[in-house]
């Protein structure tokens, strides 16, 4: 479902042109003498952050689905074998917008979505490793309860 979602955001119905006079109207809200140039750089901004929030997500979600039901929280392979999926989905979507009328593909934006995907994982590690995550913070099942509504381990 997520690949869906994002393969819908690179289309043509989202490109830049057509999302600019939205993003103008909600910053022209905020800071109503702004000018082109600043306009256009905040919907830059705010673009290329939806680039790595969207690949940090999908690099977090494949980790955990390679992960399955797993004891252990964080093997290396895992987050390589995401990050390649998240690399060659990058990828595979540049080359969407390639074919699209009012997209572009950069391999900028590929790298940009796979530093997205490895800084997801590098917060994922980063948790495991300072030892926030018990094992039951990551296996919990809330529904799973005793009689005395103590969790079942």
């Amino acid at each position: 479902m997520t690949l869906g979602v994002m393969y819908y955001f690179s289309t043509d119905s989202l490109s830049s042109s057509h999302t600019q006079s939205i993003f103008d109207k909600i910053f022209l809200r905020f800071k109503p003498n702004a000018s082109k140039h600043t306009l256009e750089l905040m919907n830059h901004f705010i673009r290329k952050s939806a680039h790595v929030i969207e690949y940090a997500a999908l690099g977090a979600l494949l980790f955990r689905a390679l992960r399955g039901d797993n004891q252990f929280r964080w093997r290396l392979r895992w987050a390589v074998y995401a990050l390649i999926f998240t690399a060659s989905w990058a990828l595979l979507d540049e080359f969407h917008q390639s074919l699209t009328r009012s997209r572009e593909a950069s391999i900028w934006d590929v790298l940009l979505d796979s530093s997205g995907a490895l800084l997801g994982l590098t917060l994922i590690g980063l948790y495991v490793r300072r030892g926030q995550a018990t094992r039951s913070s990551w296996t919990r099942k809330p529904w799973r309860r005793t009689m005395d509504g103590e969790p079942l381990e």
